[in-house]
């Protein structure tokens, strides 16, 4: 039934959640895993005297995000890959799902920073009102 699945996370206890979801999911349908994470643009930064420094600090704390979530998935049994991608969350998955012709997508209800909002969230409910195919969300 789901041979592409993209799973978002920004490590918080509800991307936990929702990982345990996707890996099982993934493992039932010996479908491939895609683990997204998105950070902020670094257009914000532009003008800091430390950009240098700040930009490599927010790429190195996503890519530990990334990395925590393929390290607890890989030797599962699941085939996963990765991307890390710079820019709004909501948009990333979409982009993300939309090239790799996703059957499902996986998020938590709620996270941190990017996936704070409003009721459900404002990256959640921007996934659910544009996304081409079934989306879970996990609480």
């Amino acid at each position: 039934m789901f041979d592409r699945i993209v799973f978002a996370t920004d490590g918080s206890e509800h991307a936990l959640k929702a990982q345990v979801y996707a890996r099982n999911l993934a493992k039932l349908h010996k479908a491939r895993l895609f683990v997204v994470h998105a950070y902020p643009s670094m257009s914000d930064l532009l003008g800091f005297k430390d950009y240098s420094s700040i930009a490599t600090h927010r790429i190195a704390r996503a890519q530990k995000v990334l990395d925590e979530a393929l390290q607890s998935l890989q030797g599962e049994g699941v085939d996963v890959e990765s991307e890390l991608l710079e820019g709004p969350t909501a948009e990333a998955i979409l982009r993300v799902a939309a090239a790799r012709k996703a059957d499902l997508i996986i998020l938590g209800a709620r996270g941190l920073g990017t996936f704070t909002g409003l009721v459900l969230g404002s990256v959640t409910q921007k996934v659910l009102h544009n996304a081409t195919c079934p989306v879970l969300i996990v609480r």
